[in-house]
């Protein structure tokens, strides 16, 4: 497996420049069989961009980025179509894409994959949105591709137990953690200072192995009233709108997460580079959006989960907040080490979310059940509980992305090579390629 991801980067690596050079231009096509497929694709691609709008009309947050033509946007709003002749429209969509002819690119493949992907996620959100319910494993299926590997709760519990020696005391586990933890918060003066520190290290270290495209920026907002902690806007032409929910105290080690996960080289850098090498490269008219609940989520939040590792790894992480950002927030740099083993521990508890979503959805738990186990398998405070339910009830089996996405792009860009170098390649190839969950496992 290793030896034949190493043979796959190594031919990204001859061909890296139009990665981080200039946009790749589109090829030019003389085969009058090939000219018509191509057209036709690029037709497909255009009516299913305008699909999205039009189903984005239906539901807010159904389009999390667009930056393709004004007047698609315009016309959406002014003809709406109703939900039967969206419904229409996809199937129509599916069966033009099912009749084009088979090509000898891979890359051409690889885009009518990720079409028939994107409309088979769109399909099955459109029956939702009809208030058509799904088991949450069929629901996850459906939108993103995969089937998560849910394991029983109590599978967790030695984890706690682990826990248990870190934060010794009377009382239960999770209120002893979240009194410890309570230690570790930026003051709110403090907060512009800190995490413009922390992305701006996640950004030069990005850097080093990515030619970012020139002019690219992004804004940082601080927020209130979300049931996420950030979250990125993307906004084209290379900017984005980061905002951070101040809801509930923000720990010092979320300014590298977010800074990393909703920046560099997470959300803003994938964004980036999808429109650089496939939008304005290729002109591949499909990836100037981007539908939420659809199998390019699972990567762009496993991918972005995973950058937070690969920028930091674990060591290098905490002598940076120690030396940095502990400074910068007015906390003691000599209690650094005690939070982040705590943090180290609590990591092997992700996967509990998804347990708890799913018997949640699916009925199988009350509200106020799974908040108590949110609680009890995430160690966090009631209030932060409730507002994880709270992510649950609004965006359902979208919380898959997170642990298992992080899981899969974790295997296939450690499969590629041991060295940094390799694996920022990879991550790179990740991040500027029509790639689905399913080609994680290949």
């Amino acid at each position: 497996m290793k030896g034949s991801g190493l043979i796959a980067i190594a031919c990204l690596a001859i061909s890296a420049g139009t990665l981080s050079a200039a946009p790749v231009s589109a090829p030019v096509i003389t085969d009058t069989a090939a000219l018509q497929a191509s057209n036709e694709l690029g037709s497909i691609a255009s009516d299913y961009v305008k699909l999205t709008l039009a189903l984005g009309e239906k539901e807010a947050g159904y389009v999390d980025a667009y930056y393709g033509p004004a007047q698609w946007v315009e016309a959406a709003k002014a003809d709406p179509r109703d939900m039967r002749e969206l419904g229409n429209a996809i199937v129509d969509l599916m069966l033009r894409l099912d009749a084009l002819t088979i090509s000898d690119d891979p890359l051409v493949e690889a885009r009518k994959r990720f079409l028939s992907a994107q409309l088979e996620a769109a399909l099955t959100r459109h029956a939702m949105m009809q208030k058509e319910k799904f088991p949450f494993a069929k629901e996850a299926m459906g939108l993103f591709g995969v089937t998560p590997e849910l394991r029983p709760l109590t599978e967790f519990d030695p984890v706690l137990e682990e826990i248990e020696n870190i934060v010794p005391g009377e009382g239960p586990l999770s209120e002893r953690v979240a009194a410890f933890e309570n230690g570790y918060i930026i003051p709110t003066d403090r907060l512009q200072a800190v995490f413009d520190t922390a992305i701006a290290e996640c950004k030069a270290r990005t850097a080093q192995y990515f030619d970012l495209p020139e002019g690219e920026n992004f804004r940082l907002e601080f927020v209130t009233g979300k049931s996420w902690s950030g979250y990125n806007y993307y906004q084209g032409n290379y900017q984005s709108l980061i905002q951070v929910n101040t809801d509930l105290p923000i720990f010092i080690g979320r300014a590298v997460d977010l800074g990393c996960h909703e920046g560099y080289p997470g959300h803003h850098v994938y964004n980036m580079l999808l429109e650089k090498n496939l939008t304005k490269g290729r002109g591949w008219q499909e990836f100037s959006v981007y539908p939420l609940y659809s199998p390019q989520s699972l990567i762009a939040e496993g991918s972005a989960n995973f950058g937070i590792e690969l920028a930091f790894n674990g060591q290098d992480r905490l002598d940076y907040e120690r030396d940095v950002l502990y400074p910068l927030a007015g906390l003691d740099p000599d209690t650094a080490a005690a939070y982040w083993a705590l943090q180290i521990a609590k990591q092997a508890l992700s996967g509990a979310r998804m347990t708890i979503a799913q018997q949640y959805l699916d009925g199988e738990i009350t509200r106020e059940e799974a908040v108590a186990l949110n609680q009890k398998y995430q160690l966090v405070s009631a209030e932060r509980a409730a507002q994880m339910t709270d992510f649950n009830e609004q965006y359902r089996s979208y919380v898959i992305n997170y642990g298992l996405g992080l899981e899969m792009v974790r295997d296939w860009i450690e499969a590629q090579g041991d060295a940094p170098v390799w694996r920022w390649k990879a991550m790179e190839w990740l991040l500027s390629e029509p790639m689905l969950p399913g080609d994680l496992l290949e």
